[in-house]
């Protein structure tokens, strides 16, 4: 009787470890998938339905439009991003993603141009997609191409988007102080009928004033203005249902009105420094 006692304690030891000890499927201090969700690349995500489910496949292209604007000279890790569809996709002969979703990112990273070298740089995520019909979706996505009238430079490898080179704004401006000083040095030469020797007093004066200027300066901003056109590119799937790719209107015009006149100016750079040449900022 003993024996059957000391056996049966054990037995219950046992069972009381076993249910204290973390299950195989969700890990100390982590909470279980909600329903319907599976994680994949570490991110959750609606699991597939059914065979009948839409999916929107990895490498889509949605073409949108900004709604605020970014520059390296605010902008820091973490501020948001906002945008428009202006363009309807197709999946499968349907529209999935019609003009006028909304889809909001981050800037991921920010770096102001150099005042000796070095081009300012922007990198954007896009997070998140607001259907017409208030479906909403978490995605992951980078930046496919960049409005062709932009006069940042673009990466399409590492998505990054850099500011213009300011090269030859840089001599021009050193030419035109040693012209402006060379102008100087003959008239005041001229007076101590030394005109040659203030010529090249003059020339050096000035350019080493330009070349001041130049290194206390910085070189263009990289900025995306409202209105500027670009690409997401999709880096996974989207799995919706049926219901939720039902639209009244799929291809409504865009909540944001895009002007002619919006969007990137490419001569942005030469006009603000024309005639001006470059200053500390």
């Amino acid at each position: 009787m003993k024996r059957f006692w000391s056996v049966a304690v054990v037995l219950a030891l046992t069972a009381v470890a076993l249910m204290a000890q973390p299950s195989a499927e969700t890990s100390p201090g982590q909470t279980p998938a909600a329903p319907g969700l599976v994680e994949r690349k570490g991110l959750l995500e609606r699991e597939d339905p059914s065979p009948d489910s839409i999916t929107i496949p990895e490498g889509t292209r949605v073409p949108l439009v900004l709604i605020n604007s970014i520059s390296t000279k605010h902008a820091a890790p973490g501020d948001r991003i906002y945008l428009e569809s202006v363009y309807p996709v197709v999946v499968d002969g349907r529209i999935v993603v019609p003009p006028g979703t909304y889809i909001s990112g981050s800037v991921t990273s920010a770096k102001r141009p150099g005042r000796v070298k070095g081009r300012g740089e922007l990198f954007l995520r896009f997070e998140q997609m607001i259907l017409p019909n208030g479906v909403i979706r978490d995605l992951t996505g980078r930046v496919g191409s960049l409005d062709g009238r932009s006069p940042e430079g673009f990466d399409r490898k590492e998505g990054k988007i850099t500011s213009e080179s300011n090269k030859g704004s840089d001599a021009r401006t050193i030419g035109e102080t040693a012209a402006a000083g060379t102008s100087i040095g003959v008239i005041a030469g001229a007076a101590g009928r030394r005109a040659g020797f203030g010529a090249g007093v003059g020339a050096a004066a000035g350019a080493a004033a330009g070349l001041a200027g130049v290194l206390l300066s910085r070189g263009p901003e990289a900025i995306l203005e409202k209105g500027t056109q670009l690409d997401m590119v999709l880096a996974r799937n989207l799995f919706f249902t049926d219901e939720e790719l039902t639209f009244r209107d799929a291809v409504r015009k865009p909540g944001v009105k895009v002007e002619i006149n919006s969007g990137p100016d490419p001569d942005r750079n030469r006009r603000n420094n024309n005639g001006r040449g470059r200053f500390p900022l």
